[in-house]
């Protein structure tokens, strides 16, 4: 940590300013302004505008605080740009020269799979260390949000969109062509064994389990606390500020946000490949459709249309919505094979699965297969499954993570990891035990000879097979094919917000990109997806994904060194608060010996529920006037403190924010924030309500109620804090860096998103 110096002569010390005067520029000594007797008057209204009682402050976020309105962001053109060039011109290589693409993507991905397959696996399994470390450490309660911060969506709403967003619809196509495909032709050892049938579902669980979930919650909870904790845009960048400091504003930032581009657009594309390929052949079945290109375009277009009316209406409407009613729907397709099937053999079979699941995860997570046989063959299938799944999983990481925290706000670190990593993969571990037993037993009971062939060779019918030998058939696949449409289109408007995100200059953390930007993105993904299906298939939109997760597994570690570094810097931030409580308490052992009286009136404080006429009359008459006092006196030492006040429009009270800038480390912040609050069954009078004035910092609310403290009790919590800040500063000195890693981010004028 740099040494902080308030009285560093280079310093331009800001005008000092008298507190008669609201804040004019005033020549008179502060310290005398102190000692005279100022009047108790009513401070004017401001109409809502931030103004300065002491010090000097120029409003640069609009002329009202608490606005509802959020303001569209700009286009970053060097991102946009760069971006879709790139896109747009392998969208062109990929269809006019078919042979020439395809070849170049199947050497790279070999090349990639024999050199850095290892690199792979290693990245995932650091990712999934790192987050369990996070949930289980202290740290796991400081909330993506200020401190009083709570979840905007309930449980249910949050664990749909947690599925939705970062599952597609390959989930319906991997459920029964993966387990076939691994009792057929196992990584190692004879296939068609009851060792190859134990473990061909517990393979599919493995590729979709808590590894890539993982990699979700390690980009969602670094975009959460940057944005919604320091402040700081929800971007890519934003993450990547303690490592690279100012740097993350020039080219170096655009580069890794052109990074996160290319791996989203691909990680979207490969499951919108693999989803339009399955739908085709449900439309084939319902409605007799020829297979091809001509169908596969027509898919792509509608559901490109309806992604985009859906990311167009926001997050609170379209995808909610339509999140939930995917949920509904899988659910009861689930419920259908359990009940129609082999209930009690599936009942068996995810008991086992989930024992193997737990016993194998260990040494499969670190599997390279270094020591096999067939260097070849086993070669051939960790490209083919575990280093396509963990690509596409990294690809997927940002997009899915920005979205994840987008939707996170006010829960804690081990709630959000512990939601992550459990809610969906439960959904997962019971639909892939379903589907993917279900298919197995048909294989194994050699009652269906050709459904095998056809669940490994052409996997995109595989599942509508299964269904076909079940009552209602026609039904169900029709139920199947909506289901596997809603998935397609919440991998899609999600995908399209988020990249509308990444090309924007974000500068407020409920912004969302513009809706032109958001259409223009769902479109290109649609064209991109097509020109790849053109050239091979699902093989050519793999070797895609593999090759662009590469450069982003980079990033996963930058972030993680980034995220711990800011981590570290809340538990030195608690450890200060222990370290200062001590010179707290001996401050109030030098006091006269009180009144006997005085506790009379401190049981009338704690007993006391202000109205909103008394909570003004207490803030203006009597708060103000401490905190300019601390003010005055600051200044008067070299510290460049300012005090500032507004009318809050919800509760139409005004705020007090003291804060002191203390060079390149983490400014001091004092806010009084008035709230309302439900009035207790015992209070007298009639009122529904009372207000509380709760003291806030840079991280949210500190929980306690100091309304109806004398001057000296309010400057003294000032200073308790400062002290406590202070202890904080001295104790960051032996990490690196500065102690703020927010960007000199403004703090949080209203919270009034958590209010």
């Amino acid at each position: 940590m740099a040494n902080f110096d308030p009285h560093d002569p280079e310093a331009s010390p800001t005008p000092r300013r008298s507190p008669q005067t609201g804040g004019s520029e005033a020549a008179a000594s502060p310290l005398k302004t102190t000692e005279t007797k100022r009047p108790r008057r009513p401070l004017k209204k401001s109409n809502y505008q931030v103004r300065a009682l002491v010090g000097s402050f120029k409003a640069e976020t609009g002329p009202e605080v608490g606005s509802g309105e959020v303001p569209v962001p700009k286009t970053n053109w060097p991102v946009f740009i760069i971006s879709s060039a790139l896109i747009i011109a392998m969208a062109l290589y990929a269809g006019l020269g078919r042979e020439s693409a395809a070849n170049t993507l199947a050497n790279v991905t070999a090349w990639i799979g024999t050199n850095l397959g290892w690199f792979y696996v290693l990245t995932a399994t650091i990712a999934v260390v790192f987050v369990l470390y996070i949930a289980f450490s202290n740290v796991g309660d400081i909330r993506l949000g200020p401190d009083h911060s709570r979840p905007k969506f309930n449980t249910f709403s949050w664990a749909s969109m947690l599925f939705a967003a970062g599952i597609g619809v390959d989930l319906m196509f991997f459920a029964v062509a993966e387990p076939v495909t691994m009792y057929v032709a196992p990584p190692v050892g004879e296939g068609e064994t009851m060792e190859a049938a134990k473990e061909a579902v517990v393979w599919a669980m493995f590729h979709y389990g808590i590894t890539g979930w993982a990699l979700y919650a390690l980009m969602g909870m670094a975009f959460g606390y940057f944005a919604y904790r320091l402040n700081m845009p929800l971007a890519i960048r934003s993450a990547l500020y303690p490592l690279i400091g100012k740097r993350v504003h020039g080219p170096v930032g655009d580069a890794v946000d052109i990074a996160a581009m290319l791996g989203t657009v691909f990680g979207v594309t490969a499951s919108l490949g693999i989803g339009v390929v399955q739908l085709s052949y449900g439309f084939h079945l319902i409605f007799g459709f020829e297979q091809g290109l001509g169908l596969q375009s027509a898919l792509i277009i509608i559901a490109v249309v309806i992604a985009t009316l859906s990311a167009v209406s926001g997050v609170d409407k379209g995808i909610r919505f339509l999140s939930e009613l995917n949920v509904y729907l899988a659910i009861a397709l689930m419920i259908y094979i359990v009940v129609f099937g082999k209930t009690a053999y599936l009942f068996d079979a995810i008991t086992t699965n989930v024992g193997d699941y737990i016993s194998k995860f260990p040494s499969w997570t670190m599997e390279t297969f270094a020591f096999a046989d067939d260097q070849a063959s086993t070669g051939e299938w960790m490209q083919a499954w575990t280093l396509f799944f963990w690509a596409w999983w990294i690809a997927w990481a940002t997009f899915v993570g920005l979205f994840l925290a987008r939707i996170s706000r006010g829960r804690t670190l081990r709630q959000f990891i512990f939601g992550v990593l459990t809610f969906p993969f439960l959904f997962i571990l019971m639909w892939m035990s379903f589907f993917g037993n279900t298919a197995l037993d048909m294989v194994r009971s050699g009652e269906y000879p050709d459904f095998a062939e056809a669940a490994v060779n052409t996997p995109e019918q595989g599942f509508y097979d299964m269904l076909a030998e079940f009552p209602a058939s026609g039904v169900v696949i029709f139920l199947t094919t909506f289901i596997g449409l809603l998935l397609y289109i919440t991998s899609a408007d999600s995908g399209a917000l988020v990249m509308s995100n990444f090309t924007s200059k974000i500068t407020d953390s409920r912004q969302d990109g513009p809706r032109w930007m958001r259409i223009f993105w769902s479109v290109t993904v649609g064209a991109l997806t097509l020109a790849l299906l053109q050239i091979d298939g699902i093989a050519t939109v793999q070797s895609a994904t593999v090759v662009m997760g590469l450069p982003f597994a980079v990033v996963i570690y930058l972030v993680m060194f980034s995220l711990w570094k800011s981590l570290r810097l809340e538990s030195v931030q608690r450890e200060a608060r222990q370290t200062a409580l001590h010179g707290a308490i001996s401050g109030r052992t030098e006091l006269a010996p009180e009144n006997g009286d005085r506790w009379k009136s401190r049981l009338d404080r704690v007993n006391s529920y202000p109205t909103k006429q008394e909570m003004d009359s207490y803030l203006r008459e009597t708060a103000t006037f401490a905190l300019e006092k601390v003010a005055v006196q600051m200044r008067a030492r070299g510290y460049d403190a300012v005090l500032l006040t507004s009318e809050l429009p919800d509760v139409e009270l005004p705020q007090l924010d003291l804060q002191v800038t203390l060079e390149h480390e983490r400014k001091f912040r004092y806010q009084l924030f008035p709230i309302t609050a439900e009035s207790p069954d015992f209070t007298p009078g009639d009122d529904d309500e009372y207000y509380r004035l709760e003291v806030y910092d840079l991280t949210g609310s500190l929980g306690y109620d100091v309304y109806g403290y004398s001057e000296n009790q309010l400057i003294n919590n000032v200073l308790d804090l400062y002290e406590r800040h202070l202890a904080f500063l001295y104790m960051q000195q032996t990490q690196p860096g500065d102690s703020d890693v927010s960007d000199g981010a403004e703090p949080e004028p209203t919270w009034q998103e958590d209010s």
